[in-house]
């Protein structure tokens, strides 16, 4: 899912107030900070699981989710804050943090590496720690995208996400789905050198996104979502929410770096954090439908009786969740949680479609066919002839360019037979 603020402020903590000047700083501002330009050199990852107490099936959530208590006693000097603010929040042996979403699912985020390779070594050692913490206190890591059996249930009671579940529910049911019922694959991976090479990276992530989604979609159940069969109903989840917010027109933008940091003041707030020297300031709500320009430009002195400052704007960009989403690095967060030890696959595989500029040119070119299909790529998945033959394509691609061929040769042919990552994955239906 992934929507967790990994340093979550203490109570009673305040915003700084280095006041923004103008709509055209801050857009340069979210340019910096969202875009560090440099030779591509480090790729990360964040794995996420659903998790129970008790059970003992690796595929099935038909089991209580953790105790938070059981949770945080397990993780020890590795629990994040928003289980126990004074946790000094040590990193695994391999330099993965954990971090816990609304639901109980928890998730390790990768320290960055040279390449996918030694990036998948230090997280299966990191999971593999997790697992023997967690199981001290008898809690399991279930590996589905959607939990197919338990109503979704909010765990954490942190501010941010009691709004962010107050500002979905007038959506409808597919925000706390989202939040508690669903696990995401992230890779993270630099921006590029200069614009051009950002530009070329960035529209080659979403022109090959609906391929991708297809390849590796393996959530065809949730529980508590409407009737209809999906390939990816994590996607679906995502698809369902704030357009505004989790849909950008991001193939669109000649200039990514300019496109995003215009697209970020426009999203309405989520919410505002609640500051000490703006005694009257609504406490973790905003005014519908207004969004950080109009925060910015003073239209809402009256309601919330500050202008923002540095530390609004930081805030409100962890409240944005498009397919790929700036943080100075890229994030594609449209994947599917895959099943066992196979997330190493599409870590791999972003890896090398993005290995060269000759690659993305020719990845781009193969991934043209299927652009912007992300509704039929949630929905029908690899039953969709377009959508499989361009998600066998990709992959018959990335394997050329890899050190790890066979592993994705293997995903390749799957993709070419129309099985998902589940359907080759024995422990699945062990």
């Amino acid at each position: 899912m992934s929507v967790t603020l990994e340093h979550p402020e203490p109570p009673g903590q305040t915003v700084d107030q280095e006041v923004m000047s103008s709509r055209v700083a801050a857009e340069a501002y979210v340019g910096g900070v969202c875009f560090k330009l440099g030779p591509p050199a480090l790729i990360g990852a964040e794995l996420e699981w659903l998790t129970v107490q008790g059970g003992s099936s690796a595929y099935s959530t038909q089991a209580p989710r953790p105790a938070l208590d059981d949770l945080a006693a397990a993780l020890g000097p590795h629990v994040p804050r928003s289980l126990a603010p004074g946790s000094p929040e040590l990193a695994l042996p391999g330099g993965s943090r954990v971090t816990v979403e609304p639901g109980g699912q928890i998730e390790l985020s990768s320290s960055p590496y040279p390449d996918a390779q030694a990036l998948s070594a230090a997280l299966r050692a990191d999971a593999a720690v997790l697992r023997d913490l967690l199981a001290t206190r008898g809690i399991r890591t279930v590996s589905l995208a959607a939990d197919a059996s338990r109503p979704p249930r909010r765990l954490l009671e942190l501010p941010r996400y009691r709004a962010m579940e107050r500002h979905f529910a007038g959506i409808g049911p597919f925000g706390k789905l989202m939040m508690c019922n669903t696990a995401a694959g992230q890779v993270s991976v630099d921006a590029g050198a200069d614009p051009a090479e950002v530009a070329a990276r960035w529209h080659l992530l979403h022109v090959a996104g609906p391929a991708l989604v297809a390849a590796f979609a393996c959530s065809p159940r949730l529980k508590g979502a409407p009737g209809g069969v999906w390939a990816s109903q994590r996607m679906r989840t995502w698809l369902r929410l704030d357009h505004s917010r989790t849909r950008p027109p991001a193939e669109q933008w000649a200039d990514p770096v300019a496109g995003y940091a215009s697209w970020a003041l426009d999203v309405p707030l989520l919410c505002v954090r609640p500051c000490g020297q703006a005694p009257a300031a609504p406490k973790w709500t905003a005014p519908p439908g207004a969004t950080f320009a109009d925060w910015l430009s003073g239209a809402l002195d009256d309601e919330i009786g500050r202008r923002p400052a540095t530390a609004d704007l930081d805030y409100h960009l962890t409240t944005l969740f498009p397919p790929v989403r700036a943080s100075g690095y890229l994030e594609i967060r449209y994947l599917d949680a895959q099943p066992g030890d196979t997330w190493s696959t599409p870590v791999h595989v972003v890896e090398a479609l993005l290995s060269a500029p000759a690659v993305v040119a020719e990845a781009t070119a193969l991934a043209a066919p299927t652009a912007g299909r992300w509704q039929e790529a949630a929905h029908a998945g690899l039953a969709d002839p377009e959508l499989r033959a361009g998600a066998e394509a990709l992959l018959r691609l990335a394997a050329a360019h890899s050190g790890q061929a066979a592993e994705i040769e293997s995903a390749a042919e799957r993709c070419r037979a129309g099985r998902t990552p589940h359907d080759d994955d024995p422990g699945v239906k062990a």
